[in-house]
């Protein structure tokens, strides 16, 4: 019986944890180098698997292979998630004493569920959508900035932090993810965007408006502003400004970025570096009419920041984290709710553009009237 291509890429992730289980309780397959050997030789099967699952199919879309590699790795994460915090056991002690240790730390688990849960619904769902035949690229490209960002904070993380003094093989795979995913993202873009059939009069009216007339574009762009504020301090503060207030910040709100893995330090680092920039460009986008790259942007943007917040955030409160590396109970409340509001815009920036595209399109000329023709 021949399942559905979405169907069996569901199948093959499934066999991750049964693979998991099997290399952990038998000994000559935990050395390193055999890990990272069988590390590949399983996601090329997956691959051809997958593969095979569309071969009625005259052509497919290359990106449903890449994501059903990735809804493999995705489950390997939940797994890894879920016995570190003692829901199972059995299935990860090998890979993290002989592959990749990092993922036993708080920044490791965190980023592990978001990989789990978020990644791979997103990758089942576009899968599903590139077998059906309909559109997926939004939701792709919010897979895209999420994955891109989390192999930057890992990868640097690594080699900068604690981690770093003893690299074992299996870290060399985080390598084909990230450039894989970068990939992903530059098709993306390069592909025609999902644009909505609005009248060309109704573009002209809306881009007549200025900011203040769009109450929701202000809020937006208060909250982007309040953004960059934050982004540009938090970013001060790990580089170790003289200030006064940033180096009480550090030790009495948000101590967790001076954790000696390293993760937290690069995720301040990434925002202020990256985010900040494309925060300062989204501010004009809602200024200006006609921006249409804020319709890609935006998305890959949200994806980004909902997972280095989610992974940030998460680690800074986890049990693994040293106690004295958390949010101080005292400061709790208003640190994770400033986190989680600083989250939320890029989100809700996402979605107004997703949802209402009429400021962003092209520019209409002067001249032209509802159905597209010049005046007499």
């Amino acid at each position: 019986m021949d399942f559905p291509p979405e169907i069996s890429v569901f199948i093959l992730s499934l066999t991750a944890p049964f693979i998991l289980y099997t290399i952990n309780h038998v000994s000559f397959l935990q050395d390193p180098q055999v890990i990272l050997a069988i590390g590949i030789t399983v996601l090329t099967t997956i691959l051809l698997l997958a593969n095979l699952s569309v071969k009625s199919k005259k052509s497919t879309d290359p990106l449903f292979y890449v994501f059903a590699v990735f809804s493999f790795t995705s489950v390997v994460s939940i797994t890894n998630a879920l016995q570190h915090d003692g829901f199972i056991k059995g299935f990860m002690d090998f890979y993290i004493s002989k592959g990749e240790p990092y993922l036993s730390t708080a920044h490791g688990i965190m980023m592990s569920y978001w990989d789990g849960v978020v990644h791979y619904g997103l990758l089942l769902f576009m899968v599903h959508r590139i077998t059906a035949g309909k559109p997926f690229r939004s939701f792709a490209l919010v897979w895209a900035g999420s994955m891109i960002a989390s192999e930057i904070v890992l990868i640097t993380g690594i080699v900068v932090g604690k981690y770093g003094k003893n690299l074992l093989p299996a870290f060399w795979r985080n390598g084909p993810s990230l450039v894989l995913a970068v990939w992903v993202a530059a098709k993306l873009l390069n592909r025609p965007r999902e644009l909505s059939i609005i009248p060309a009069d109704k573009v002209e009216v809306e881009q007549k408006k200025a900011l203040l007339y769009r109450p929701t574009d202000l809020l937006l762009t208060l909250g982007l502003i309040g953004s960059i504020i934050f982004t540009a301090f938090r970013g001060f503060v790990v580089l170790e400004c003289s200030l006064d207030f940033c180096f009480t910040y550090i030790f009495q709100y948000e101590p967790y970025m001076k954790d000696s893995v390293g993760f937290p330090k690069l995720t301040m680092l990434v925002f202020l570096f990256y985010v900040l920039p494309l925060l300062t460009a989204c501010v004009y986008g809602l200024y200006a009419p006609g921006c249409t790259w804020m319709l890609d942007w935006t998305l890959v943007l949200a994806g980004a920041v909902a997972q280095m917040q989610w992974t940030y955030l998460g680690a800074s409160v986890h049990s693994r984290t040293p106690f004295t590396y958390r949010i101080p109970r005292d400061e709790w409340k208003q640190i994770v709710t400033l986190n989680l509001l600083y989250a939320a815009v890029p989100v809700l920036l996402a979605v107004r553009c997703y949802v209402d595209q009429t400021f962003f399109m092209k520019n209409v000329p002067q001249e032209q009237t509802s159905n597209g023709k010049k005046k007499n």
